[in-house]
């Protein structure tokens, strides 16, 4: 029998749980505890209801939950369920906002994630057509 965990193995952090620092993982962590600091994961972060987090949240997909003061990053999505307080920036392809969210902070969603298209410029055609009627018109 192996002890190495499995890439599908779930962590969870208890509402007794009082962290100062940094904290990453790789798959999936459900976090109902205290941090001053960051977390930083390629996977999936779900906080629950006692969840105090000050400092950023970065995932492939956050659910928030409790009391975060702090910027938000998902490269899927960051779902705010009811009742959450969230106080930063959050920035993710997708967004869902339960009812009774207190949300303070900017928003970037793009789920293309792709730039601004740009304006179209007129063609050269149309250019040199209004070029030439100035001069017809000022003769």
């Amino acid at each position: 029998m192996s002890t190495t965990p499995s890439a599908n193995s779930k962590n969870f952090l208890n509402s007794d749980v009082e962290i100062k620092g940094t904290l990453k993982f790789n798959s999936e962590l459900t976090f109902d505890g205290k941090l001053e600091g960051d977390i930083t994961s390629d996977g999936i972060l779900n906080l629950g209801d006692n969840a105090v987090i000050k400092g950023n949240l970065k995932g492939s997909s956050v659910v928030l939950r409790g009391k975060i003061n702090g910027n938000v990053t998902a490269d899927e999505r960051i779902e705010i369920k009811g009742k959450t307080e969230l106080f930063g920036d959050i920035r993710s392809a997708k967004l869902v906002i339960e009812e009774g969210v207190t949300f303070v902070g900017k928003t970037e969603v793009n789920p293309n994630k792709l730039a601004p298209v740009a304006q179209p410029q007129p063609r050269g055609g149309e250019a040199a057509k209004t070029a030439e009627h100035s001069k017809a018109g000022g003769s």
